[in-house]
């Protein structure tokens, strides 16, 4: 048994040093006969606990993402015998089998792409070229939405379960993924949209290249996923995972499936409520090479608690009280509250657009306002409290300021009326906003 495991162990360092020589530039071609012959002994399921490894070790997320694809194409021939998980071991309905299902759909809509493109080249006919961009227009416009709905479900959902097991580096080069497909993606659209702008030639040859390059990249993450993540998180996720996470998937929406209810008899766990350790029980039920593979690599498991003594539970979340004064402190909008009964109960801190005081608060709301305006109030709070309106909104110029003001009203979940809740913001500095500013554009 320990010649055995020294045998797996000398095996991933071997991939581990390859990975390595790529990383620091060695000729591929040089590589792939070594490359072979080490993972034609090697599970896909130890490949991301592999990369764990090289992020640990110093290499980024973003260098490992490169490497992706040379490895996924040179280790794809060698496990090719390896029996693969598939959508029909999964009862209809579950989130794994939903993201078998939409593979399918996005190997279709990659292959479409791959065929279209190369048949746009050669294409001589003016009516023939504008039926294909047709099909290329509508084909890359739903392949923009993988990412909104396949990879953002992985993202939102699926990760923070692997992340609170201490597999970050996974999730991290997973994503780097994710954003570099989205990427391709939106250039296509770009090119398309600019086509007029460029010689028919150049538009063709360019889009040709840069649509490969996507099928590939959407075909190997199809592959990756189903050889290498899916068999992982099926492993590692138990039932109450899994149906925490069918109950909040319809929120990104799916990619060209439509998946059944599934609703197991299990209480739902969310990622803050498992254990994240692996005890001797759970190690026993994962595969015998993720077994192998966690030997000797302890894992930093994520315990943080995210309930403490003394917090609030907002249905979304917890905070302390301290926590939530300084939260609306820091918005950038004036809140006041007014109770069922017309009377003002709280008024946030922090942004004020008009003034307040803390003698307002138990006063009715009527007599807050002018009287000239009185009856209108009175008639919003009839339409709210009829449940004729669900908003009221205003806008008025003070100074430099541009005043939005909404009136919303609140219902508890058996329908009663609560109060109304106003909103007013200056808008004036927004109205001048243009173009973008993104997350990587900031500078200290």
């Amino acid at each position: 048994m320990t010649e055995l495991l020294n045998n797996r162990e000398y095996k991933k360092e071997q991939l581990k040093n390859l990975l390595k020589k790529i990383h620091e530039g060695e000729d591929v071609n040089k590589l792939k006969a070594e490359f072979k012959a080490v993972l034609s002994s090697i599970s896909p399921l130890e490949i991301p606990l592999i990369e764990q490894e090289l992020v640990k070790e110093g290499i980024s997320a973003k260098e490992i993402a490169k490497m992706c694809d040379i490895h996924v194409e040179l280790f794809r021939e060698a496990v090719s015998g390896t029996d693969e998980l598939e959508e029909k071991d999964l009862p209809e309905g579950h989130p794994l089998r939903t993201l078998y299902e939409e593979n399918k759909e996005i190997m279709k809509d990659a292959e479409m792409l791959n065929l279209y493109a190369s048949t746009l080249v050669n294409t001589k006919d003016e009516r023939m070229r504008k039926e294909i961009l047709g099909i290329l227009e509508e084909i890359v416009t739903n392949l923009r939405k993988v990412g909104f709905t396949h990879y953002n479900r992985e993202e939102m959902l699926i990760f923070p379960y692997i992340e609170r097991r201490g597999l970050t580096a996974i999730a991290t080069v997973l994503w780097t993924k994710h954003d570099e497909i989205r990427f391709m993606i939106k250039h296509l659209a770009e090119l398309l949209r600019k086509r007029e702008e460029m010689p028919w030639e150049e538009f063709v040859t360019k889009f040709k290249e840069k649509a490969n390059e996507a099928a590939f990249a959407l075909t190997d993450m199809v592959f990756r996923e189903n050889n290498i993540f899916y068999p992982t998180v099926k492993a590692l996720l138990s039932e109450g995972e899994w149906k925490a996470i069918r109950l909040q998937e319809d929120e990104f929406g799916y990619y060209k499936v439509q998946p059944k209810e599934w609703n197991p008899d299990v209480e739902p766990l969310h990622p803050w409520q498992i254990d994240p350790t692996l005890n001797a029980e759970q190690l026993l039920g994962l595969p015998k090479e993720v077994q192998q593979a966690l030997k000797g690599q302890p894992l930093e498991f994520d315990k943080a608690e995210l309930k403490r003594e003394g917090d609030i539970d907002l249905g979304t979340g917890y905070v302390s009280i301290e926590e939530l004064k300084k939260i609306f402190e820091a918005l950038p909008v004036d809140v006041t509250f007014i109770d069922k009964d017309d009377r003002v109960r709280f008024f946030s801190p922090g942004e004020r657009i008009f003034a307040r005081s803390l003698s307002v608060l138990g006063r009715p709301v009527q007599l807050c306002h002018p009287p000239k305006s009185v009856h209108i109030v009175n008639k919003i709070l009839k339409a709210f409290k009829e449940g004729r309106k669900k908003e009221a909104t205003f806008w008025i110029r003070m100074g430099p300021k541009y005043v939005y003001i909404k009136y919303v009203p609140l219902f508890d979940d058996n329908g009663e009326y609560l109060g109304t809740l106003e909103i007013t913001m200056d808008i004036a500095p927004y109205k001048k906003i243009e173009g973008e500013k993104r997350l990587l554009d900031w500078r200290d």
